[in-house]
């Protein structure tokens, strides 16, 4: 990974709590950390939204509803929709605005990316098992390599967090998987751990095994 031809991109971390989301603190404290020291190593910072139209034009198959007609999650008639103020995008980022889960659906993100010569993504977001878990898999489909901040990432519970960062780990075959310390460590020249697949389907958890495996993400 090169500093030079490398982006931030952060999966909705947006002030929408109706998911009662695990964790939101502490991956908001983390992602204002790596933005950080993104910022002094000039690595652009990509921010993506995702929005339901108060009217419901565009809305996903089945999305839930709430009784005035309005969506229940990412309103874009409220506040649910912006970034959080803690890590709100500042002169220079970019903001994208989306419509379904994957960031790299119907957006501009590839173009903007492809634009700037990136080659290497570095991800976090909300929430794992859903908008995140796709956009790795669609960045992954256009040959971008992805490193994964798994203490940058929040589910619903700790179990749909680990059992999606275990998928995205067996079957995104150059993926590289970090927490925030460890990063910000590779950024700074630092000597550094971080896991990467030798194999495809390498992590054969089970529900029993799932946290012991999980675990071994930090090795």
């Amino acid at each position: 990974m090169d500093k030079s031809d490398t982006a931030l991109v952060l999966i909705d971390v947006q002030k929408e709590s109706e998911f009662g989301i695990e964790g939101v603190d502490s991956v908001v404290n983390n992602t204002e950390q790596l933005i950080a020291e993104c910022r002094k190593a000039g690595i652009p910072i990509i921010f993506t939204r995702h929005i339901n139209r108060e009217d419901t034009i565009g809305l996903s198959n089945k999305e839930p509803l709430n009784d005035e007609a309005r969506p229940v999650f990412y309103d874009d008639g409220t506040d649910a929709v912006e970034i959080f103020d803690q890590i709100k995008p500042e002169k220079g980022d970019i903001v994208i605005d989306k419509y379904r889960w994957s960031s790299f659906y119907d957006t501009s993100l590839d173009l903007m990316l492809r634009n700037m010569g990136i080659k290497h993504l570095i991800m976090g977001g909300f929430v794992t098992d859903g908008c995140l878990m796709t956009s790795v898999f669609d960045a992954y489909f256009r040959d971008y390599q992805v490193n994964l901040i798994k203490d940058m990432c929040g589910a619903t519970n700790e179990g749909a967090h680990m059992a999606s960062i275990m998928i995205m780990a067996n079957w995104v075959y150059d993926l590289a998987v970090f927490d925030t310390s460890e990063m910000i460590k590779k950024l700074n020249g630092e000597s550094y751990r971080n896991w990467e697949p030798d194999y495809p389907d390498q992590l054969q958890f089970t529900p029993e095994s799932m946290r012991e495996t999980f675990n071994a993400l930090n090795k």
